[in-house]
């Protein structure tokens, strides 16, 4: 009897454990069942029908969903926006791009070219600080352009981690250049042979506030582009070639239409600020283009993505840094060293190569195949990138380091300020100069062209900004070291004898 007993009360337990299970199995099944809506009976279903159309639909609230499913379906709605991109209609963003990068070089670009007004008719003087201000003029003027641009690049790069809107800045960096820019077309109006000393410090102080806005604006323009597809970071770049090449056209033609130097120094900075107003407005007509928001929804949707997972953590400050840095170190060294030596042979020494026999008046040897020759050259470089895409990323090191090793011995040699020289000129041709001056700004435009494209790539796209912004840093950093190294190789040229 006891032993039938226990096996009855073992049958009931599991049983009764059994139920248990099938109880708490259809709860999980549904959270209905256990409600005092549910029931089994004809009779009361008809009543749940109604009660459940008043009954509002339930939605999970997108808080209490996992952050594996919000990262989740934001990486895939990005991936369905990247395979699907909308046309640019008109080439319009990249036009507008290209616009931007014309306004980013104008303050530099006006005032190299525009050597021949400062040095021999503003400052024409035979006092010794005026000279030397003279003599020195492009050195002084790559000084006060160079550092306070790097310097405010710095700081915008270091305030702003790749995200956030750039509009202000863009904006108020446009404003004050219009500004600083009808400052300087009004002084050409006036007669300031009595007070030449305070007007080369006037202008000195222009250039420092041009280039301290003009860092901003450059720095804050290739974070923009870097969202977009590589070639929109590549039509900045044009736009930078293209500025110098459009400035040295209209130089030439304020020379020949208005003989009188005044005259043509007002028609000429009267035209850079009728392009930064048009870049001005240009830039309100990007947010409302359907591709640029495309691109801008598909890095937002990506950068929430990323949020919370481990290694792919969106960081901040200097870690955000340093983790870009390391994917793109060789681009980034790649992009200051073309500029470095670039700019240490332009416009310091290319402008003082003085013409030997080439039938054309000296009035117009500079302005062509010095600063019209590199602009123009360098702008068909960076066009050759849309074509062409050699080497690769993990190869351009190779080609940028030939060319800096090849050309500052070649321009060195040529006919290089031949009355104060102790080197001996062992290229006296022209010709030879003309073609070494046009390969020197082809592969300029063509490196920088490649390296600022493959940056923003070899990050994730949260990073990219980021990453567009580094390499504008150290493109203004190439800028400011070459203009500093161009005085080394002025006083090679003068000293040195063989």
């Amino acid at each position: 009897m006891t032993h039938r007993n226990n096996m009855t009360e073992m049958n009931t337990f599991n049983r009764n454990d059994e139920d248990t299970t099938r109880m708490l199995n259809s709860l999980y099944d549904s959270p209905w069942r256990s409600s005092p809506l549910q029931s089994h009976n004809t009779a009361d279903r008809s009543t749940l029908e109604e009660r459940q159309q008043f009954l509002p639909p339930v939605k999970l609230d997108p808080g209490l969903e996992t952050v594996q499913e919000f990262e989740y379906r934001n990486k895939l709605k990005a991936e369905e926006l990247e395979k699907n991109p909308p046309i640019d209609r008109f080439r319009l963003v990249y036009f507008i791009m290209a616009f931007h990068g014309i306004g980013i070089l104008m303050p530099w670009n006006m005032f190299i070219n525009a050597k021949e007004y400062f040095e021999n008719y503003k400052l024409n003087s035979t006092e010794s600080p005026v000279q030397d201000y003279s003599k020195y003029f492009l050195y002084y003027v790559g000084l006060a352009s160079q550092f306070p641009n790097v310097f405010m690049s710095l700081v915008n790069f270091c305030c702003q981690c790749g995200g956030g809107s750039p509009s202000v800045r863009i904006i108020i960096s446009l404003l004050i250049m219009v500004v600083c820019f009808i400052t300087t077309a009004v002084l050409a109006m006036i007669d300031t042979s009595g007070w030449q000393e305070i007007f080369f410090i006037v202008t000195m102080i222009s250039v420092i506030v041009l280039n301290m806005a003009a860092g901003i604006y450059q720095n804050s323009m290739y974070g923009l582009a870097a969202i977009l597809p590589m070639k929109y970071t590549n039509a900045i770049v044009f736009g930078n070639n293209f500025s110098g090449t459009l400035i040295a056209v209209i130089n030439i033609i304020t020379i020949i239409v208005s003989p009188n130097t005044r005259t043509a120094a007002i028609y000429y900075f009267v035209a850079a600020i009728v392009v930064l107003l048009l870049a001005f407005d240009a830039y309100f007509v990007l947010p409302l283009t359907k591709f640029y928001r495309h691109f801008l929804k598909i890095v937002e949707l990506k950068q929430l993505a990323v949020k919370n997972q481990g290694n792919k953590t969106c960081l901040t400050g200097l870690k955000r840094y340093w983790f870009v840095f390391k994917q793109i170190w060789v681009m980034v060294f790649c992009v200051w060293f073309v500029f470095f030596i670039t700019l240490s042979l332009f416009p310091a020494v290319q402008s003082d190569i003085k013409r030997i026999n080439f039938p054309i008046s000296d009035v117009y040897w500079a302005p062509i195949f010095c600063f019209l020759n590199f602009n123009f050259f360098a702008m068909m470089g960076n066009l050759a990138t849309e074509c062409v895409r050699v080497p690769g990323p993990r190869f351009v090191w190779i080609p940028v380091l030939l060319r800096g090793l090849i050309l500052i011995p070649f321009f060195l040699l040529c006919n290089y300020q031949p009355g104060q020289r102790l080197l001996p000129v062992y290229i006296p041709n022209d010709y030879a100069y003309i073609v070494g001056a046009a390969l020197m700004a082809f592969t300029s435009g063509y490196f920088s062209s490649l390296v600022m494209m493959y940056a923003p790539k070899q990050v994730s796209p949260a990073y990219a900004g980021t990453a567009g912004m580094m390499m504008a840093l150290f493109l203004v950093l190439g800028i400011a070291s070459g203009v500093n190294f161009s005085i080394v190789l002025t006083i090679i040229v003068e000293k040195v004898q063989i």
